[in-house]
């Protein structure tokens, strides 16, 4: 029986290597290099804007892999998600020609419930297991309504392009969430960038570089203990408008 868990136990693990290495070989000559989850909950708002905490934290992930530019995915809400450059708000002017550019992507779920509202985990676990429908989300970057993912896409890869992207672009979901436990709801982005992953290189690496994105920010996010410890309390402040910048 002992050897029997064994074995069992060595070719679950074999499975997992494989799945990692068709995953990684999948994505590593593509032209989206995907990273993961951004942040948890809000401390600002906006929060995607020059100067931010987690918009410089986004532009360090992009500078570390010497990409000039980074994509981050979004629920679409209010905002027109205008790309951007990272800059520093007490930087001399001669350091912003090497910073990052921004592009922000967000998707309107024809079908969802919008982005303030709770999360429906059954439609969630079906785009999980099916990928989303072809027409079910629209598109909006830098003011602009695409009606389909290929265009989207489009914009993406130009406006990378006139910004001097060489390689692949990293991508991360925003990952802030309105309500809720912000361990568990995994917050606005994240079928965007499951979606796009699916799209892009297929379902297994979708799934891979999904579930290794949720542990990324444990790792990689300096301002992870702020905030979970006062997840409760930021997400209040947020709805509440107080988190708006004057």
């Amino acid at each position: 029986m002992k050897k029997i868990s064994v074995l069992l136990t060595c070719v679950f693990l074999v499975i997992i290597l494989l799945i990692g290495y068709y995953s990684y070989y999948t994505v590593s000559n593509g032209p989206i290099a995907p990273l993961g989850r951004l942040g948890f909950v809000k401390f600002d708002n906006p929060d995607m804007y020059p100067g931010h905490p987690h918009s410089k934290l986004l532009s360090e992930y992009a500078e570390k892999r010497n990409s000039k530019c980074a994509l981050v995915v979004h629920f679409a809400g209010s905002s027109n998600y205008r790309s951007y450059k990272q800059v520093e708000e007490d930087e001399p002017t001669s350091h912003f020609e090497n910073n990052t550019y921004i592009i922000e992507l967000a998707f309107i779920d024809t079908q969802g419930t919008g982005a303030a509202d709770p999360v429906n985990y059954l439609d969630s676990f079906k785009i999980a297991l099916f990928g989303i429908p072809d027409g079910r989300y629209k598109f909006k970057s830098d003011g602009i309504i695409f009606n389909t993912y290929g265009e989207a896409m489009n914009h993406v890869y130009t406006k990378a392009a006139e910004h001097g992207q060489k390689g692949p672009i990293p991508m991360v979901w925003h990952g802030t969430s309105r309500m809720e436990n912000p361990i568990i709801n995994q917050g606005c982005g994240y079928p965007l960038y499951f979606d796009i992953i699916r799209r892009q290189y297929g379902m297994i690496p979708a799934y891979y570089y999904t579930l290794k994105g949720m542990i990324f920010p444990y790792f990689n996010d300096p301002y992870r203990d702020y905030e979970l410890q006062n997840a409760q309390k930021l997400q209040e402040l947020y709805r509440s408008g107080k988190l708006n910048r004057k």
